[in-house]
């Protein structure tokens, strides 16, 4: 179905709605199932048919949705923004290595970990994680400028994430099993480790990194004609590199600090995106991308957790098995139309 412009709104408002759906089902679903209706109770505050209901969404389930909704979000916006820039549908936040960098980042902090105090989203482990992210993107702000050609940028983002891989092996190798048995459960990701104290801080980044996304909306769709054609229209290229790959390395560097590697959905989500406002226009990709990435993660994380009575599955695990189907989808949707 191909969407008009005038029902993009309605359309936003349909996955708002889904979104808001998702959120109070995932406060219900759980070890001890809580119906909607004393969800709903809870969140007003009210009193549910069982006191200690309040206690199980207020202490555990509402900071675990609430960071998986802003954990997707910025993957979405990071991936949409990323893809649209160097015009190649595999870019990402792991592709370009932006998040392979954080990982090396964290990785030094567990290394030091009994100098600096390891705790999980602490400032150590999101300072540590934004200038690792950031070292990446400068590596591939200074390449882009040097290097016009979008698939050469794309291998050379492959070959600095295989670099700061290979670091974090090392890295590992001469930590201890503790270290690395605390580095490896990170890496599996999860939404379940941030407490109301870091949600605020965690929060700040998505926000700040999301509003430079949103000002480059404009430029965005201008490059979609063409780095020759934004050129003559005024875009400067190195301007709009520049504050993509710093909103980027924003809410990468956060998500990773907070939740591990979370991956796929960064890459997956906009190609959702598109399939379903069947447009490239960033504008309203932008904030569609925005609440499906929210919803998506929303979902991995209720997956994670039922699937498997006796234990929480890797959040990465299930992002893989919902992202690959996703891609395949869109991918076979795109080769059969044209």
């Amino acid at each position: 179905m191909k969407w008009r412009a005038a029902s993009y709104p309605l359309l936003l408002g349909i996955l708002g709605g889904g979104l808001v759906l998702l959120f109070a089902v995932s406060l219900a679903i759980g070890t001890v199932p809580i119906p909607l209706p004393d969800v709903f109770t809870i969140l007003l505050g009210g009193n549910p048919t069982k006191p200690t209901w309040s206690a199980i969404i207020w202490q555990f389930r509402l900071p675990r949705s609430l960071t998986a909704m802003l954990a997707g979000s910025a993957l979405a916006i990071s991936g949409l923004q990323l893809q649209t820039l160097f015009h190649n549908p595999l870019a990402g936040p792991f592709v370009l290595g932006i998040s392979s960098g954080a990982s090396l980042g964290v990785a030094i902090v567990v290394l030091a970990s009994q100098h600096l105090g390891f705790l999980y989203g602490d400032i150590n482990i999101i300072t540590a994680a934004c200038i690792g992210a950031a070292s990446i993107a400068i590596l591939v702000i200074v390449t882009a400028r040097i290097v016009q050609s979008a698939i050469a940028l794309l291998v050379l983002g492959l070959m600095f994430g295989y670099a700061t891989g290979a670091m974090v092996n090392i890295l590992l190798q001469l930590s201890s099993a503790q270290q690395v048995q605390q580095f490896v459960i990170w890496t599996f990701g999860s939404f379940g480790g941030v407490t109301w104290a870091q949600l605020p801080l965690m929060a700040s980044g998505v926000v700040i990194g999301s509003a430079i996304a949103f000002i480059t909306t404009t430029a965005l769709n201008v490059v979609l004609l063409g780095n020759t054609q934004a050129r003559s229209l005024g875009v400067s290229l190195n301007r709009l590199r520049f504050l993509v790959l710093l909103s980027s390395s924003i809410l990468v560097g956060i998500v990773t600090a907070f939740c591990g590697p979370i991956a796929f959905l960064g890459v997956a989500v906009p190609h959702l995106c598109r399939g379903v406002l069947q447009t490239s226009d960033v504008r309203w990709l932008l904030p569609s991308a925005t609440i499906v990435g929210a919803g998506l993660a929303l979902v991995a994380d209720l997956l994670s957790q039922v699937l498997v009575r006796s234990s929480v599955l890797p959040l990465n695990s299930v992002t893989a098995l919902i992202g690959t189907p996703i891609l395949i989808w869109v991918i076979l949707r795109n080769q059969i139309r044209h």
